[in-house]
């Protein structure tokens, strides 16, 4: 259970149904691991993160508010399986649960591809990622649902999004780097993420339903070696940080993703760290 969340199984009614409907937030955990490429071990991050989110305190000063009191429910998480699309479309009937009940879908990874169901259950205009990658393949190995393809498959198969706008990516292949100069697509590089994110981020958007993922290789791997394809030259944690806060208010969903075990737990309490600064900001604002 995420710390500070409520376990779903509490206050279940009698036929040992979870009543989620006061819930303002609803954690779900992705373990799929199906994709990844270089290190695996994306299977074991939704543990991880719940696990080294332990020590952070519950109060917190900026914004005066109690993280347990902010109505977090942990649901748990759904099980993994072999076939991608499947466990996908099943794990947006999850997340799209919690949308229909008027909750905040905090999605833990997981392999990006997870954030593919994220996106379906929300339905947002804007697609805000912080991602080393482009992730613009139209399939990678020959899979379109791979995790180097996530970000392609939300732009093109999710009829809402009008726009993904990508913060911190520094690598790319040729054909991605083309799609990228489309209309619909935005790429921040680090060196001007934090300028981008004072400037522009909140205008941008302000007004329009959207949905913020966090791949954790976004960070320099300095500071989140703990995934499985590091990529030099990224973003300060601060700057991570600075992002989630700014657009937390205008999201109406959330994931952090591709984070492994492949470290001292570095990745994995940032990422439980950005997933606190996500509620606590959105909750600051709209709650």
């Amino acid at each position: 259970m995420f710390p500070g969340a409520a376990d779903e199984r509490e206050g279940t009614d009698a036929a040992g149904t979870a009543d989620r409907g006061g819930a303002n937030f609803v954690v779900v955990g992705a373990p799929l691991d199906a994709t990844t490429t270089f290190q695996p071990g994306t299977r074991f991050g939704p543990r991880r993160i719940r696990s080294f989110a332990e020590p952070f305190d519950d109060y917190d000063h900026r914004t005066d508010q109690h993280f347990s009191d902010l109505g977090v429910v942990d649901r748990g998480d759904v099980r993994a399986w072999d076939d991608i699309e499947e466990y996908l479309e099943y794990l947006t009937s999850t997340l799209r649960e919690a949308v229909w009940n008027d909750a905040v879908p905090l999605l833990l990874g997981g392999e990006h591809t997870v954030s593919l169901a994220g996106v379906r259950a929300v339905e947002p205009e804007v697609f805000v990622c912080l991602d080393a990658h482009l992730d613009l393949y139209d399939a990678y190995d020959g899979n379109p649902l791979s995790h180097a393809a996530v970000t392609r498959r939300i732009l093109e198969d999710v009829d809402s999004v009008e726009e993904a706008v990508i913060l911190g990516a520094r690598t790319g292949s040729e054909a991605e780097w083309e799609r990228a100069d489309a209309d619909d697509v935005t790429v921040i590089p680090p060196e001007e993420v934090g300028a981008f994110t004072r400037e522009n981020l909140a205008d941008r958007v302000a007004d329009r339903e959207t949905y913020l993922s966090v791949d954790i290789d976004a960070a320099d791997p300095g500071y989140a070696p703990g995934t499985g394809t590091t990529e030099p030259f990224g973003l300060e944690p601060r700057e991570l940080r600075d992002v989630v806060r700014t657009v937390a208010p205008h999201a109406d969903g959330f994931d952090v993703v591709e984070v492994n075990d492949r470290d001292d737990g570095q990745a994995a309490s940032l990422a439980g760290k950005l997933v606190r600064e996500f509620v606590l900001s959105h909750a600051a604002e709209r709650l």
